[in-house]
């Protein structure tokens, strides 16, 4: 172990072979120990130094010369009287090892190392150099004179006392600089590829307009094509300032840019809007009524509400008065699948001789269908109102939306919310796009919303829209349109002759009642497909001649048995099954609610997917049949530890509301009074505490679903009374209502009379 002088080294390091000049004050020393001092400690290993000179700089300033030789251990540490601090150095001079078990480690340093100098381009004499020296760990500490090594890598490499050791870590720094250096070539490459490729493109460029101004061609240019299309597109002031503006941008930057592109697209998306384009409408209330009577049976209110608008349309064109673009008309047709919502908005735009567009919002969650991308996105597009314009060709076109109720909401926005702008006739005159950033006029557009239910769609959405109901067909109106329009149609589709094949109003009236049940006519229409498909393949194959009549038997053959019964007679012919009348997405329809009670408990049970507001009526019922017991002649001990159980079968119709409360009632009074219910008898009605009977919803559906059953008497609300009015004549023709206040009359309707002996199911 050397005593020797420790010399702290700041922003230093210096390695053997090395000469440095430090403004230090090493005594009558003639070797010191060069420590780097890093993050506030000592390097645990220093560099003995030769001093070879001192110096007195100007101000009395000490200076020496010191030269490198090798690395030492630093051990303990003492203050001389001097004040400086000495320690003991383990010196370590390099033992180089012998050179069969350096060798792949050198060649391979000497290879990576000559490869950063060719990327930097450095003098061919530093190879040279480095090729001379032929001891490892000398090799080693020439990474120490790389410009990219870091002051903290530089007292790691002295740190490494072993030579193999060293020479490893050094080869691994300088593997690091070589792939940056890679890395950096590269794009460096790239970048002028890029360029160089662009400069061609531009010559390219100027050399086929030089060729084409040489030609005489050279008025087809790409600005020139689109300042003639601006010019017969017919744009409002704004909107052509707008083009015309992208425009001179485009001519300013040439086709070779990146943005060229996205303002071409743009612009082809300007152009295409027909902006002056309008389909010479016909105004002819009379014509529009002979156009939709031919296309559709029944709807006489959506038909009215045409007819009374192309009416004032001309009226005002007639008489001079401006049209008022705040007054536009959003029609709203609301009903079950297959009552002919989509189909009549193809009628509308016939009869207004204007263009039809069908947009499809099922499903639909993002903001932007509606309103459009901004253009600061890869791959923006406009909204679906814009492409709809587009494809219509026309400024005022029939626009459909289909199925408004199933619009979602999501992270990227409400889309029934941008349709409140474009549905409000105050706002839609002005409806501005993301993507085209310009004002359209929307308020000459015709717009018919679909929707099977209501309650779905968000409120002030359904505030700007006026709402017409459709609530379904009767069989005889079913069976005029399968005559009319869906057995004409299927005859085609499947290749038959008028001639060929027959059916009569009867048979129809068959495949309606026992084989479809539902509030429109798409199910009729696809067992009409079956019935015609199955006569054409007799009829092709030869094994029937035509002409065909279709009777009841070909009926049975081609659907199999019958569907649908009337099996209200048998479900109430034991006490405890009261049926009723609900409303469902796909119209209405008949529940039975049935009741029974076991021993034991003195609790409600509640089954069927019930939802709340049927469960509270459910418990209402239950509480007044108890609470009028005597009234209903039902037995002091009855209740008596006793169970009840109510079950209502697809019952729990959240969308219906309150409106199931009389028929609970009615299946409990009837289980406990055993007084089986009639079984022509239907009813709808929710119930108070008191025994008041509040109005419902849906009646005419309701009906409609109570007619198709086969049941011929229906108990209503009280306050329900005009909405018959709503029930076709044939229907009410054919069935008997009672309106009534309170659930007593309902019993006394509903129930078989006390002396009339139950029937007891088998």
């Amino acid at each position: 172990m050397t005593e020797l002088l420790l010399v702290p080294l700041e922003d230093t390091v210096v390695f053997p072979g090395m000469s440095v000049t430090l403004t230090v004050d090493v005594g009558d020393d003639d070797r010191v120990l060069l420590v780097p001092k890093h993050e506030g400690e000592y390097s645990s290993v220093g560099l003995v130094a030769d001093v070879e000179e001192r110096v007195r700089l100007r101000g009395g300033v000490r200076a020496v010369t010191l030269n490198g030789l090798h690395r030492a251990v630093i051990g303990a540490a003492r203050t001389d009287a001097q004040g400086r601090l000495r320690v003991e150095a383990d010196e370590r001079p390099d033992e180089n090892p012998p050179p069969v078990q350096t060798r792949e480690l050198e060649r391979e340093y000497r290879a990576v190392v000559e490869e950063i100098l060719e990327l930097r381009e450095a003098d061919e004499r530093i190879s040279a150099f480095l090729r001379a020296i032929t001891d490892a760990g000398t090799l080693a500490d020439t990474a120490a004179y790389a410009p990219d090594i870091t002051f903290a890598q530089r007292v790691q490499l002295l740190e490494k006392v072993d030579a193999i050791e060293r020479l490893e870590f050094s080869l691994e720094l300088q593997r690091e600089r070589l792939a940056e250096l890679q890395v950096r070539r590269r794009i460096r490459e790239d970048v002028e590829s890029d360029a160089q490729k662009q400069q061609r493109e531009w010559v390219l460029r100027k050399q086929m307009e030089s060729i084409r101004k040489e030609l005489g061609e050279d008025g087809a240019s790409v600005v020139d094509e689109y300042r003639q299309k601006i010019e017969d597109a017919g744009m409002p002031d704004d909107v052509r300032e707008q083009a015309e503006r992208e425009l001179r941008r485009l001519e300013t930057m040439g086709d070779s840019s990146g943005e060229a592109s996205m303002i071409r697209t743009y612009l082809d998306w300007l152009v295409s809007v027909p902006w002056s384009k309008r389909s010479d409408e016909r105004l002819d209330p009379q014509n529009a009524r002979e156009v939709l009577d031919a296309d559709h049976a029944g709807l006489d209110d959506v038909k009215d509400r045409i007819v009374e608008y192309l009416a004032v349309r001309k009226l005002r064109e007639e008489r001079g008065i401006p049209n008022d673009k705040k007054s536009g008309a959003i029609l709203t047709l609301i009903g079950p699948p297959g009552t002919g919502k989509t189909s009549i908005g193809e009628s509308v735009a016939r009869a207004l001789n204007r263009e039809f567009v069908r947009m499809s919002l099922g499903g639909v969650r993002d903001e932007a269908e509606i309103r459009g991308h901004r253009r600061t996105y890869i791959g923006a597009l406009p909204g679906r109102l814009v492409r709809a314009l587009r494809d219509a060709g026309t400024m005022n076109p029939v626009i459909l939306l289909d199925e408004v109720d199933k619009v979602g909401a999501d992270w990227r926005g409400d889309p029934s919310a941008a349709l409140l702008e474009v549905l409000d006739p105050a706002q839609n005159h002005s409806f501005r796009d993301h993507y085209l950033d310009v004002e359209l006029d929307l308020s000459e557009v015709f717009f018919i919303a679909t929707a099977n239910v209501a309650d779905t769609i968000p409120g002030p959405l359904l505030d700007r829209m006026e709402v017409i109901r459709f609530d379904g067909y009767t069989v005889d109106e079913k069976t005029a349109i399968a005559r009319d329009y869906l057995w004409p149609r299927q005859r085609e589709r499947n290749g038959l002759l008028e001639e060929e094949v027959a059916i009569s109003d009867e048979t129809l009236q068959l495949v309606v009642s026992e084989y479809t049940r539902e509030a429109g006519v798409r199910q009729l229409e696809r067992e009409l497909g079956t019935i015609l498909r199955k006569t054409a393949t007799q009829v092709a194959s030869q094994k029937v001649e035509p002409p065909v009549t279709v009777d009841a038997a070909l009926v049975r053959d081609a659907l199999g048995r019958q569907k649908f019964f009337q099996e209200a007679a048998e479900r109430t012919a034991v006490p405890g099954v009261a049926t009723g009348l609900a409303v469902t997405g796909t119209g209405g329809d008949v529940l039975f609610v049935e009741a029974t009670s076991m021993d034991g408990g003195g609790d409600l049970v509640l089954t069927g997917q019930l939802g709340d507001v049927m469960k509270e009526s459910a418990r209402i019922a239950l509480s007044y049949i108890r609470s009028h017991q005597e009234q209903l002649g039902i037995e002091q001990d009855a209740f008596k530890e006793r169970t009840f159980h109510v079950h209502v079968p697809a019952g729990a119709i959240p969308k219906d509301g309150p409106s199931a409360g009389i028929t609970m009632a009615t299946a409990l009074a009837s289980l406990l009074s055993e007084r089986p219910v009639k079984h022509t008898v239907g009813m709808t009605g929710e119930v108070t505490l008191q025994g008041r009977v509040l109005p419902i919803g849906g009646l005419k559906q309701k009906v409609l679903a109570a007619h198709a059953a086969g049941l011929t008497d229906v108990i209503i609300p009280e306050r329900n009374r005009a909405d018959l009015d709503d029930v076709p004549a044939d229907v009410r023709e054919a069935m008997s209502f009672h309106p009534v206040m309170t659930l007593g009359e309902v019993l006394e309707l509903a129930l078989e009379p006390k002396s009339k002996p139950a029937l007891h199911a088998v």
